[in-house]
Formats: C-alpha cells, sequence, structure tokens
C-alpha cells in the first residue's frame, strides 16, 4: 500500500463502530463509581441505538450487570486490563485508503507521564487479535511515537487542527519546533497541510491543551469553537486569544473557515474549592445520524444545543449530561473513539 493513497478521514465520514472503555473500581473513577457509570451507561446506549458499539472491560460480567435493561445485540465486549477510561487518547487512529484500514497504534504515556498507562497502552494490541483482523485492515505498531487522538482534527483533505501546547510539550515526544512535528504527521498520517492554534489550554486541563476540548473541524469548512462571552470566565483571555488565532487561518484551497462559536461553560470544581474544570461543549462527538452533545446543568446548554441544532439539521442533536466525566478533567468526545468504514 502506498503511503501517500493513505489519509486520516473526517470524524462525521460514516463508521462501522465506536470503542469505549468501562469504568471499575481500580480505576479513578473509584470514589464515584456509580455516578460515572449512569453517564457511561446514557453514551453506551445511545451509540449503540444507532452504530455497533465495542466496550473494552477489565470485568465483563460486572459491565454486562452495569448495563441491566439495555439491549446487549449492538455490543461487543472485550475483557483485558486497563489503568484508566479515555479511549479517544488510548485508541487506534485509523487511516483509510485503496479499500484498506490502517489501524495504527501510538504510544499513550499518561498525557505525558501524569498517570499510569502501561494496560492503556496494551489494549490496541489485543483490540487486533480480538475484535479486528488482516481483512479489517492492517495493523502497524507506532509506539515509539507519543500521539493522542484528543490533540488531532482532521478534515479528511489533508488538512489536520493541532495545538502546539501539546504536540511540543517536551513530555510527548521532545520535538524542538513545530516543522518536526509537520513531518511526522505528514509521514504517518498523510497531511498536507497543519494548522496551529497557540493559546489552546482550558483551566483545569491535564492534557496540555487537546485540540478536541476547544475548536472542531465541521463539515462545509467550519469550525466550531469555545467563545468566552462572560466576564467571570476565567479562560476568557486564553479563548480570547485563540479566536483571533482562528480569524487568521486558512484552508488548502486558501479560504477562510466559517468560525462557529459555542459558549464555554464556567464549572467550578466540587472537589477542589476555587479551582476550575475544563467544560467545554466542543468536546462533542459525531456518531451514524446524530451528535452527542455535553451538557453541564448550566443554563448555557439549551444555548449550546440550539447551535447545534442549527449547525447540523440533518443530524439528530442528543444531550448527555456529562458533570460525572468533567470531575475527572474530560468529557464525552475524550471517552470515545469511532472507527470509520472503509
Amino acid at each position: 500500500m502506498e503511503r501517500k493513497k493513505l489519509r486520516l478521514p473526517a470524524e462525521w465520514e460514516h463508521q462501522a463502530f465506536v470503542q469505549i472503555t468501562w469504568p471499575n473500581a481500580l480505576t479513578d473513577w473509584n470514589f464515584m463509581l456509580d455516578e460515572v457509570i449512569g453517564c457511561y451507561r446514557q453514551i453506551a446506549l445511545q451509540i449503540s441505538r444507532r452504530e455497533p458499539l465495542v466496550i473494552v472491560t477489565a470485568d465483563e460480567q460486572q459491565t454486562r450487570r452495569d448495563l441491566d435493561g439495555i439491549d446487549l445485540d449492538n455490543i461487543r465486549f472485550v475483557q483485558m486490563p486497563i489503568n484508566d477510561t479515555w479511549a479517544r487518547d488510548h485508541g487506534f487512529i485509523t487511516l483509510v485508503g485503496d479499500g484498506r484500514r490502517r489501524f495504527v497504534d501510538f504510544q499513550f504515556n499518561g498525557w505525558g507521564l501524569k498517570f499510569a498507562a502501561n494496560h492503556d497502552n496494551s489494549i490496541n494490541a489485543t483490540l487486533y487479535k480480538s475484535v479486528l483482523s488482516e481483512n479489517d485492515g492492517d495493523y502497524v505498531d507506532r509506539r515509539g511515537i507519543v500521539l493522542e487522538g484528543g490533540s488531532i482534527e482532521s478534515d479528511g483533505r489533508g488538512t489536520i487542527l493541532t495545538t502546539s501546547c501539546c504536540l511540543l510539550a517536551p513530555n510527548r515526544n521532545g520535538f524542538a519546533s513545530k516543522a518536526e512535528a509537520e513531518t511526522m504527521l505528514q509521514r504517518e498520517l498523510g497531511a498536507t497541510k497543519i494548522l496551529w492554534l497557540d493559546h489552546c489550554q482550558l483551566l483545569g486541563d491535564d492534557t496540555d491543551g487537546h485540540i478536541d476540548t476547544i475548536a472542531r473541524l465541521a463539515p462545509n469548512n467550519r469550525i466550531l469553537y469555545s467563545s468566552s462571552t462572560s466576564n467571570d470566565d476565567p479562560n476568557a483571555l486564553e479563548l480570547n486569544q485563540m479566536e483571533q488565532q482562528l480569524r487568521e487561518l486558512r484552508n488548502a484551497a486558501g479560504e477562510p473557515f466559517k468560525l462557529v462559536a459555542l459558549p464555554s461553560p464556567i464549572v467550578a470544581d466540587p472537589d477542589n474549592e476555587g479551582e476550575f474544570l475544563p467544560a467545554t461543549y466542543a468536546n462533542f462527538l459525531y456518531i451514524n445520524n446524530a451528535i452527542l452533545v455535553p451538557t453541564y446543568n448550566l443554563a448555557t446548554d439549551s444555548e449550546a444545543l440550539a447551535i447545534f441544532c442549527h449547525e447540523f439539521p440533518d443530524y439528530e442533536i442528543v444531550s448527555i449530561d456529562c458533570r460525572p466525566l468533567i470531575r475527572q478533567h474530560g468529557s464525552l468526545h475524550c471517552a470515545t473513539m469511532q472507527f470509520p468504514n472503509i
């Protein structure tokens, strides 16, 4: 297979299935396990109603009990040890081309060695043997390179949107420059144009500024992004500076993007008084014929949902209460990984 024919598909292209990784008492969710399992039940329900779902779990029988009352016909379970549940970052990054898929297994190092990731970093190899096969695509071991799915956005035509705060973080690959990182993205993902944001980190973000928390590519040359409209927003300066950078970006044809501002939800950390959590509506998930949108029981939820309904009239817009997820500094997109059709 010629590498030049491979591409990183856009997330809104039709999917074969979605993967999630299930919480248990040995993960960081142990202090609020019932609450977060309720959230994961809703995610599993909404995905499995529309497309196949693969659940990676350390205890299949317990997870089946957690899902009691939900139709499991469209769900497949894969049992293996896990550290945590953020499938976006430990999952495969899938390329397509020449009627084949290429399942690329990059290294996940716990967002720069902040957290244990030894089990999570082994999930993909096991998943390939148990769910996928050579008939589905090729397994490619790239665990010599650190790359998290939440750190990149693709339009499916060679353009990648990313952040310098994460990709150039010294606790990842030690890239000395954007040019060095771009060489890797071009070689490994078939990228032809890389767009950078330098103002990219929400307060409380453990990922060093993942793109999927602040700005997302969408069909018809759009970027949906977190925008600050309140003087009380602790992220106001960072988001305003990011917005200015977004206005300056151009697509591969040299055209500006249509920018769609999402409100910035302000969520205080109930476990650490005076601190804030990196809540965002930009952490939404495309699934087949629907978009799942994280909500936080705030007045801004209805505003965000109205924007999604307006921008995506052909999709069903489904809200998921992600207050449990954000307490561990992640949200809906972070908890999932899609696998595209060929």
